[in-house]
Order: structure tokens, then C-alpha cells, then sequence
């Protein structure tokens, strides 16, 4: 056995890392790579780019609802100190609220009675809906970065078989309605993106998502194009991640008079706070990408525009 050093494995209070719930928790967990971290814990492909948080639900606001990749609604309730009746309450009137298949109960710590309430519910509810209890723990070795691991406490009944089953038909899954035509409508988009042989090529690989990110140049910067069949809209855009996104966004916001003026039309200038990103976008409503005999003209449409923005932001990116 090798005598190398070992690291010593500390938890640490979350407190110390979220002093707010809604303030530092929850938009933390938001973000696509932690939402990953908490849909491979439950077994579910969580979709980020429909993550909404605060999101009203008659009074009241739910903590985070977004989809999974069967496009249901998961809401996640979140608690940042031991479990009580009141988060219970509030997870079952936002679940009624929002329509959620899949609620998730976040917490520090879960009561034995509220752990309980959980199992009876999936146990009397049908099958098509599910209820996740997870404590959420800190870990750092030595010197290192905090990391979160969720732990479940409470969990659908042979809910654990039942993913086993689905990593085991992945291959099957992806062939599913959805995600096949997700695949085939980018690549259509891609071959129209080929003939128009602008400074977009269209050599990415097609994939089942609700978007395609294309290179502008600079590390932190992406063109894409966006659709969503349920609001019925496709979208052109530029995404800024990274590092100094509220500088980065703000000083092209400076030049928003001009850069309109060169495309020839209004664009939507969203900051995202909560995904720690901003987007200046440019939407077609009232077109649903699932009509595929409107893909000619809808690809046409993105085609254009992405060729368009890459044209009128990608001098500008680089001068930043």
C-alpha cells in the first residue's frame, strides 16, 4: 500500500456558505451546472434553460420550477435549516399551483414525522407523481473548494430500480419523440446555416436540446439559437458567461442604439442574475418549431439573424 498523504475530508456548516435562502441559496442552485449536480442525485435530466425562480404560484412563489426532459414541471422547495409543517405546506400548495409531477424538498436537516409524510404521499399518490426528500451537505478536503452533495432521505418506491431501468434503455430514450425531433429540427438548421456559407457554419453536431450554441470568437461569448414549443417561439442570441458578465453586458448596452440600427430591428437586452449570465436576444413569436412544415421558413429566419448578430457583435466582443 502507498504510503502517500492523505486528505483529511471536513463538513462544513452551510450557513456559512448561504446566509439567505432566497437570496444565496436558491439562486446558487439554479445555476445549470448545480441543477446537474441535483438531477444526477434524483435520476432526472433536469432541463436549466427552463429553471424560473420566485415563480408565483397564486399568493405565494415557488422557490425554482423548471422541466425535465419528459418536459413535466419539477418544483423544488428549498430549506436551509431543519424541515418544518409550514415548507411542507408550502411544497404541496405550489405543487397544486404549477402542475409539478416531480416536487423535491430541499433541507439542512429532515424531521423523522416530515420524512414520513413524504413516503406515505408517494405512496398514496399514482404512479406519474413523485416526491424527493434530499439533505444537502458541504465536504472540502484540506484547503479545497466547498462541494455540495444532496443526500436523499425520501424517495417513490422502487424508484431506484426504476432508474436503473431507464439508465439501462438510455439508448432508447434518445430515440423518444421529443428528442428525436429536436435532432432533426437543428439539423435542418444546420444545412441551411451550410448554404448560406456565412461566418455561422453550420458544421455542429445535432442534439437533442432546446437550443445550439455556435462560436463568435472570445472565450465567455456564444451565438444560439433558441426554441420553445410550449410558448411557441424561436430565438436568435447572445449569450455572455463567464467571468465580468455585468461589465461585459453593460458597456455593449452602451453601444444598444447603434447595434440596433446596423441589425434593423429592437432586441431584448435580459440579464440573468440568477444563471449568473445575460442575453441580448432577438425572438420570432407565434412560431412553433414543432410544425415541420414551417422549418424552411423558421430556419431561414435563424439563419439570417444568427449570420446577422455574428456580423454586428463580433468586432465589438473582441474590442471589449
Amino acid at each position: 500500500m502507498s504510503d502517500q498523504e492523505l486528505g483529511r475530508l471536513e463538513q462544513l456548516d452551510i450557513g456559512d456558505q448561504w446566509k439567505n435562502e432566497p437570496r444565496d441559496f436558491t439562486p446558487w442552485l439554479a445555476k445549470p451546472e448545480n441543477l446537474e449536480i441535483l438531477g444526477e442525485t434524483l435520476g432526472l435530466r433536469l432541463e436549466p434553460e427552463t429553471a424560473d425562480t420566485e415563480k408565483e404560484s397564486g399568493r405565494f412563489r415557488a422557490d425554482i420550477v423548471c422541466m425535465d426532459s419528459d418536459e413535466n414541471w419539477v418544483l423544488i422547495e428549498n430549506q436551509l435549516d431543519r424541515t418544518d409543517h409550514k415548507h411542507l405546506g408550502q411544497l404541496l400548495t405550489y405543487a397544486q399551483g404549477v402542475h409539478a409531477v416531480t416536487m423535491v424538498w430541499l433541507a439542512d436537516e429532515f424531521a423523522d414525522e416530515h420524512r414520513a409524510a413524504l413516503d406515505w404521499l408517494n405512496e398514496i399518490t399514482q404512479e406519474d407523481f413523485r416526491f424527493f426528500g434530499l439533505e444537502i451537505e458541504l465536504w472540502k478536503i484540506d484547503s479545497s473548494r466547498p462541494a455540495p452533495k444532496f443526500n436523499i432521505v425520501s424517495q417513490p418506491n422502487d424508484w431506484s430500480r426504476s432508474v436503473a431501468r431507464r439508465t439501462k434503455s438510455k439508448d432508447r430514450a434518445e430515440k423518444s419523440e421529443r428528442r428525436l425531433k429536436q435532432r432533426e429540427y437543428w439539423a435542418a438548421l444546420q444545412e441551411r446555416l451550410k448554404n448560406k456559407r456565412g461566418p455561422v457554419a453550420g458544421h455542429r453536431k445535432p442534439r437533442p436540446s432546446s437550443s445550439m450554441s455556435y462560436s463568435i470568437g472570445r472565450s465567455g461569448f456564444s451565438l444560439a439559437a433558441g426554441m420553445n414549443s410550449r410558448d411557441k417561439w424561436v430565438r436568435s442570441e447572445l449569450y455572455i458567461g463567464g467571468g465580468d458578465i455585468e461589465e461585459r453586458f453593460a458597456r455593449l448596452k452602451e453601444q444598444k442604439d447603434e447595434i440596433e440600427q446596423k441589425l434593423g430591428y429592437k432586441l431584448e437586452w435580459e440579464e440573468l442574475p440568477e444563471k449568473q449570465a445575460s442575453r441580448i436576444a432577438y425572438y420570432r413569436h407565434n412560431t412553433d418549431p414543432w410544425k415541420e412544415a414551417d422549418w424552411p421558413e423558421q430556419h431561414e429566419w435563424l439563419a439570417e439573424h444568427l449570420n446577422k448578430m455574428h456580423e454586428v457583435f463580433s468586432e465589438r466582443i473582441k474590442d471589449l
